[in-house]
């Protein structure tokens, strides 16, 4: 079943003290993906809405620490390294039953089903404490780095759906970011209630800039000329080997590049078949680029394009939307949710890399249709004010704590 969000309203503060929430995640900053920003960014504003937050994460380092951060207490859990990724690292907690006595939480509020987020629904079931739990997991995002075979990832997919339906059929609340994400959990065999709630964007800080691109492209070492941007991981399940083939039917028509924001697996292999197909010298690999950047990167482009078949919300959407780019989309999940064609930008069939091209083509080569889009994108943006988000999740969290 899925319920819509009802109009955002600031809650009453409790009467007596803060409001004390624990945020239960397996991946926080300084890991970069889209449930670490969400993650940072909810912790960050509940905060400064005068809530007493605290987090409990893998720690980035190995050990064990605990440290306070723009007005959040950050519990890092002792940690080691996942062999099947570069980067990430897994916590190692048994029970978290000496940190929730000791923070005493009015509610805790996981952010997946994985080690701590079930860990901490345990907990918190074991001394009363409700439970809010927010969904951003797709079997998609992990099937590369677990090297699962094409031919056993439905099966695959199958059992992480069934340990998600487990482990979240024991929170008080579930959310997810869209409509179409929680009509997922549906289908998914989630019998459970869900709202969709926006992960929410800053609208102060991603909006659009007028004038010449040149500043921004020479901060990236762009070459001042029409830019398709895009950013988030480069990983498998974002299918950017579609925008790189689709690049040599663009040039037919425009001079033109791709701009690339983000690490990932795939990078080397995208920098191979770049070079291979004879675009080499237009693709552009910026790598990370830290958050307080990331405005000057979308001033830098002239669209934006999605081509990932796993996003439930997809943040670099919306953010490229606030800042007034239309988009080109794959036409998949919750993609639709924000591309309306015609209107702000274009859908394409997932594997369809003409079509894709195609898309992109008409919007370089159409200035005053990319300004209208563009326009349009930003008044979509508007309705995704990450206050009304943490609003909304305040008031879920004061409706279990009744």
């Amino acid at each position: 079943m899925v319920m819509s969000a009802a109009p955002a309203l600031a809650p009453a503060p409790l009467a007596t003290r803060p409001r004390r929430v624990l945020i239960g995640t397996d991946t926080y900053p300084p890991d970069v993906n889209g449930a670490a920003y969400f993650t940072h960014r909810l912790a960050g504003g509940l905060a400064e809405r005068g809530n007493e937050v605290h987090v409990v994460c893998a720690s980035d380092e190995g050990a064990a620490r605990t440290e306070h951060v723009n007005g959040v207490t950050v519990h890092r859990l002792r940690s080691a390294p996942v062999l099947v990724h570069p980067t990430m690292r897994i916590s190692v907690p048994t029970r978290l039953d000496r940190l929730m006595a000791a923070i005493a939480p009015d509610v805790v509020h996981v952010q997946g089903h994985f080690v701590v987020g079930r860990a901490a629904i345990s907990a918190a079931r074991r001394v009363g404490v409700p439970v809010v739990a927010t969904n951003h997991f797709m079997p998609d995002n992990l099937f590369q780095f677990a090297h699962i075979p094409g031919p056993l990832r439905e099966r695959a997919g199958d059992l992480a759906w069934r340990d998600f339906r487990r482990v979240f059929s024991r929170a008080d609340r579930v959310t997810t970011p869209t409509r179409i994400a929680a009509g997922l959990l549906a289908g998914k065999g989630f019998t459970r209630s869900v709202e969709p709630v926006s992960c929410g964007i800053d609208l102060s800080r991603f909006r659009p800039h007028t004038g010449p691109k040149a500043w921004a492209r020479e901060a990236f070492g762009l070459p001042d000329r029409d830019t398709v941007l895009f950013v988030g991981r480069l990983d498998e399940e974002k299918r950017l080997d579609e925008l790189v083939r689709a690049l040599p039917y663009i040039l037919n028509g425009t001079d033109a590049q791709l701009a690339l924001v983000g690490t990932g697996g795939q990078r080397a292999a995208l920098e191979r078949l770049a070079a291979r197909i004879g675009v080499g010298d237009r693709v552009f690999l910026l790598g990370f680029v830290p958050d307080e950047a990331l405005p000057r990167a979308y001033a830098a482009a002239d669209v934006f394009a999605m081509p990932g078949v796993a996003e439930l919300q997809s943040i670099a959407t919306l953010e490229a939307m606030a800042t007034g780019l239309p988009v080109v989309a794959a036409d998949a999940m919750a993609l639709p949710h924000l591309v309306r064609p015609g209107e702000n930008g274009r859908l394409f069939r997932p594997g369809d890399v003409q079509g894709l091209a195609r898309h992109l083509n008409d919007l370089l080569c159409a200035p005053g249709l990319r300004g209208v889009m563009g326009a349009a994108s930003r008044a979509i943006a508007l309705t995704h004010d990450h206050q009304a988000s943490l609003a909304r999740f305040e008031t879920i969290y004061q409706e279990v704590a009744r």
